[in-house]
């Protein structure tokens, strides 16, 4: 139950902020149009129940089901034939796609004293699916380099960037050394590609137990957190240079498709690694010598944690072969009746490493459930203006490569005709989570008043806002009370990315979280048993999930305009430009405060004496840099905004030929913030607003060319990014000022 506080806290939010809830008209409609979608709305959250989406949840964690297992082949197939009852034309399109199978995973210590790494999850008598289940899918990385190493262990803290320079200055160098490296704080694929850009000829990642076990809470099977066997498998291909089928870039995997030799592949990952359990960490760290770590590296195991080299030396051995299995896209398609050549996507992946009830299969049946209530409608008779799809993706786990594929094999058709994507991958109880096209943010502004807090009773936008208005950063508070709360940038990590950075076409990544502890992540033990007792209970917010996705749907296929607006899109420029710069400033003041420190001697006085050993040499200065290109295609970009707002109060006025042609439009908008040669160093990403980062994996990069250029200290490009990224910008309003003159003109 809520805290009383809670309780009151958000309905007194009501009263201090009263015009937060929803005002008619919504977006793409007028107030008669906007009454009728309501009421449609209405009987399509009546036909979520709770109880198809904890069935099917069942049937399908029942088995492990990967790409290319039998339980993945079989789960696509009753997918197509509930479609298909639901009155859906439905369709299973194949690809056959390279994944590794790991055939060698051992893991030794071999001094100061002998210890074999069990590398394996134990079996749960209180989670019987635990209990020797059929086609489990062992602790690995896809996609990690095969390799027989043996070497000095060293303990990298979680492996990023900031941990190599405070290695290197303690004079501690991994080339030639096996790294450990603590799973958070980056994807996973960042670690191994980082260690091996300094040298290290091998890497293991491990869950502490203050991140994810028993320094959170009780763990598995007496609570959520991550049992001491469990481990988080996952793909480590270099997913910021490409996602999708290894041998295929750029084309769908189809039979006949030229395929590249496993040895041109640039997506794997250089150096061997492989991801074990807090329990067959620990020795491993207690065999650590060498200087004690900075107590911020510590994690919560029993023992003072040291960073080495040795006296620990380890060997890692790892094989695979690589198979060409099936993946299997289950494809569903409601056609339109007015507009049947504008689609509308609903996508989530099926596949998952092992029984994956968190990951994918909670977030696969809330999309289940949006499509059985709008079939349900279908055949009482009501025809959806525009054509409605949906998406049960395949081999997402490995490298989002089932919908890269489709993507890919479809890339002309998508442009042409899809409107929007929404995707989901996953779910559990608490906040509202939305990202996506700043185009689409009022939609889900509007959306999220009206979708209820299935414990709380009240608007999920609401009960945001009271977290926010409770947070201790200032910006959390200013947002809350905003008229519109932004949505977040999406970086990748999920099938949103090839519609949304390799075609620009808008698209939105939503969940509900912040309450339901995430331990079985990846792990044996995301299972049905610990998803309805830990995360989501009698699957309440799989119902909210379904609500928030099908309204926003259904106005995207109803609206008698597309119901984008750009004002959100401009505001979003301000903020990434105002952060730009902000980041910019800070790193030239730290360089600046460095250099001082080195030029007078007072390094050795810094927080961390043991600098001292190996102070940094000077660095380039950071230039300043001009920006006032991009502000002022920002400022042109609000005004034309503002003027399409202006002119499109009415939609339902306007001729039914020119509303035609400005949602012809409108679905193109995304597209004028790509470009074909795409991104510095991955061509494939090709938006210049939203990229994930180089060195984050899944984190955002916002004016990712321009911020790339500057963190990294490639400073002669930044001008010549900042000038391809302004003109992305100047293509975008360029084309709102098209729409704008579209309806300024007589008639």
């Amino acid at each position: 139950m809520p805290s009383r506080r809670l309780s009151l806290l958000l309905s007194l939010s009501a009263l201090l902020f009263p015009g937060l809830g929803h005002s008619a008209p919504l977006l793409g409609f007028d107030a008669q149009g906007t009454e009728a979608q309501l009421a449609l709305e209405a009987r399509f959250k009546a036909a979520l129940d709770g109880k198809d989406q904890d069935r099917w949840m069942q049937r399908l964690t029942a088995q492990p089901h990967h790409v290319g297992s039998a339980a993945g082949a079989e789960y696509a197939a009753w997918m197509k034939a509930q479609f298909e009852a639901w009155g859906y034309d439905a369709e299973i399109v194949r690809y056959d796609v390279s994944v590794p199978v790991p055939t060698v995973r051992k893991l030794t210590l071999t001094a100061p004293e002998r210890f074999e790494a069990r590398l394996e999850e134990a079996p749960l008598a209180e989670d019987p699916s635990t209990v020797a289940p059929e086609g489990l899918l062992p602790p690995y990385h896809a996609f990690s380099a095969a390799g027989d190493v043996e070497a000095e262990l060293v303990f990298v803290n979680y492996g990023l960037k900031d941990d190599y320079e405070a290695l290197a200055r303690r004079g501690i160098d991994v080339e030639g050394k096996i790294v450990l490296a603590k799973y958070g704080r980056s994807w996973r694929g960042i670690k191994p590609k980082l260690a091996a850009e300094h040298g290290a000829i091998g890497a293991l990642i491990y869950s502490d137990p203050a991140d994810d076990g028993y320094g959170q809470g009780d763990t598995y099977p007496a609570g959520p957190y991550k049992h001491e066997t469990g481990v988080q498998r996952g793909s480590v291909m270099d997913l910021p240079l490409r996602p999708g089928d290894i041998l295929t870039p750029y084309a769908g995997a189809r039979e006949g498709t030229p395929r590249l030799a496993l040895e041109e592949v640039e997506t794997l990952t250089p150096i061997p690694v492989l991801p074990i359990s807090y329990a067959d960490a620990t020795p491993l760290l207690k065999a650590l010598g060498g200087e004690v770590a900075p107590k911020d590296w510590f994690g919560q195991l029993p023992f003072a944690y040291h960073i080495g080299p040795g006296p620990a030396q380890v060997r890692l051995t790892l094989a695979f072969r690589y198979e060409t299995v099936p993946a299997y896209n289950v494809l569903a398609r409601l056609p339109g009746a007015r507009q049947p050549d504008q689609w509308i996507l609903r996508g989530n992946h099926h596949d998952g490493w092992n029984h994956g009830a968190a990951d994918p299969i909670s977030g696969l049946v809330a999309l289940l459930a949006e499509a059985k209530a709008l079939g349900e409608l279908a055949a009482a008779g009501y025809r959806l203006d525009r054509t409605v799809m949906y998406a049960a993706w395949d081999a997402e786990e490995p490298g989002l490569i089932g919908s890269t594929e489709w993507v890919e094999d479809h890339a002309a058709e998508l442009r042409a005709h899809l409107v929007a994507y929404l995707n989901t991958d996953g779910n559990s109880r608490g906040f509202v989570n939305i990202g996506g096209s700043h185009s689409l943010q009022r939609l889900m502004n509007e959306v999220a008043e009206v979708t209820l807090d299935p414990l709380l009773n009240v608007p999920v936008d609401q009960r945001l806002r009271a977290k926010l208005r409770l947070s201790k950063d200032g910006e959390d508070r200013q947002l809350a009370g905003q008229p519109e709360l932004p949505i977040e940038p999406l970086g990748s990590g999920s099938d949103y990315s090839p519609f949304l950075q390799h075609l620009g076409i808008a698209s939105l990544n939503t969940s509900f979280g912040g309450e339901g502890p995430s331990g079985s992540y990846h792990t044996l033990y995301d299972t049905y048993a610990h998803y309805t007792r830990f995360r989501d209970p009698e699957l309440r917010y799989g119902v909210a999930l379904a609500e928030l996705n099908g309204r926003a749907t259904l106005r995207l296929a109803q609206a008698p305009l597309l119901p984008f607006e750009f004002e959100g899109v401009a505001d979003a420029v301000d903020r990434f430009l105002n952060d730009l710069e902000g980041a910019a400033e800070k790193q030239r003041a730290a360089q600046q405060t460095r250099a001082a420190r080195l030029k007078d001697g007072s390094y050795a006085l810094a927080l961390d004496p043991l600098a001292a050993i190996a102070p940094p040499t000077p660095e380039r200065p950071v230039p300043y840099f001009n920006f006032a290109p991009l502000r002022n295609a920002q400022a042109d970009l609000a005004a034309a905004a503002k003027r399409y707002g202006e002119l499109t109060t009415e939609p339902e006025s306007l001729p039914e030929s020119l509303r035609a042609t400005l949602d012809r439009r409108l679905a193109q908008a995304e597209a004028q913030l790509t470009a074909e040669d795409g991104l510095p160093r991955r061509p494939w990403f090709r938006h210049f607003l939203y990229a994930p980062g180089f060195y984050t994996g899944y984190g955002v990069k916002t004016l990712p060319a321009v911020r790339e250029a500057i963190e990294e200290a490639q400073y002669e490009q930044v001008e010549g990014e900042v000038a391809r990224t302004t003109a992305r910008l100047r293509a975008l309003v360029d084309h709102i000022e098209g729409m704008n003159a579209l309806l300024e003109a007589p008639r």
